[in-house]
């Protein structure tokens, strides 16, 4: 992949049926990529793919069957060859407070957000490396930055997808391959509505993490980031050599992320004599 865009590249991209997957899939097709459009139910993409011909294909994926990744791998070969450009999007939304979560509810969370990418990085990778490039997006979000309440198992899903953005770039620069995490704020996706999900079991103490809750619902159509912008940027990523490990969209990121770590600079300033008091002399 070079920065003038040229040549089109094979896609695949998960959890296409709304959103920033949808988003993306449309960019990529319509720049004259050949896509795999993948969503757990197909016939939620068929919209997409109808428009662009043979560059375009659906194909039923949920990243929590290994089968599935296996299966959507080689039909994404099998109909353009080498896949260039992994964009792991997949994920949804869990509300609850920590004392609130539903254990069953938690793993199945980080089995989508965490575990699915993994699987899907490490099924793609072998013919990255052996072709010695590549690129992987991984959707990451504002709340894999900053945590806050009625999200933290959502965010905790998110942090631990940074960190395998981050140590993974590291081990496969030598192969020619780029990583990227994309950590959007508030957008007007169906994050917060149709796709979200919260726990069933409510503890009074935590009355106002649930009117958070309601709060984050009753605006999820009026945020004030447009996914199409999403897409855009994450096509012009693809196009560069040198792509950043990060990239926040959106002010609220931004702002809420530059004061995390003037917070953070702050505390360590302030214990920084405990911090090295605790070594050996």
């Amino acid at each position: 992949m070079s920065a003038s865009g040229s040549k089109p590249s094979v896609w695949l991209i998960t959890g296409c049926s709304t959103g920033f997957g949808r988003e993306i899939a449309l960019a990529a097709l319509r720049s004259g990529h050949r896509v795999a459009v993948t969503a757990r139910r197909p016939g939620a993409v068929e919209d997409i793919v109808a428009d662009f011909g043979d560059r375009a294909i659906a194909l039923p994926l949920d990243v929590t069957d290994r089968a599935q990744i296996a299966a959507a791998l080689e039909a994404t070969e099998k109909a353009f060859g080498a896949i260039d450009v992994l964009v792991n999007n997949a994920g949804y939304g869990y509300m609850a407070a920590v004392e609130e979560g539903e254990d069953a509810e938690v793993r199945r969370l980080f089995d989508t957000n965490y575990f699915g990418v993994v699987d899907t990085i490490k099924a793609v990778l072998p013919g990255m490396r052996a072709r010695r490039s590549g690129y992987i997006v991984n959707m990451s979000s504002m709340t894999g930055l900053v945590t806050n309440p009625p999200n933290v198992y959502y965010s905790s899903s998110k942090y631990a997808l940074e960190a395998l953005t981050e140590g993974l770039a590291k081990e496969v620069a030598p192969f020619g391959i780029k990583v990227t995490a994309i950590e959007p704020g508030a957008f007007r996706t169906d994050w917060a509505s149709r796709s979200m999900k919260e726990s069933s079991t409510p503890i009074d103490d935590y009355a106002e993490i649930a009117a958070r809750k309601d709060l984050i619902k009753s605006v999820a159509d009026q945020l004030p980031g447009d996914p199409r912008r999403v897409a855009d940027a994450v096509l012009m990523l693809s196009e560069l050599d040198e792509p950043p490990l990060h990239l926040l969209l959106g002010r609220d990121v931004l702002n809420a992320f530059r004061e995390k770590l003037a917070d953070l600079s702050a505390s360590i300033e302030k214990w920084k004599s405990v911090t090295k008091d605790v070594n050996f002399r």
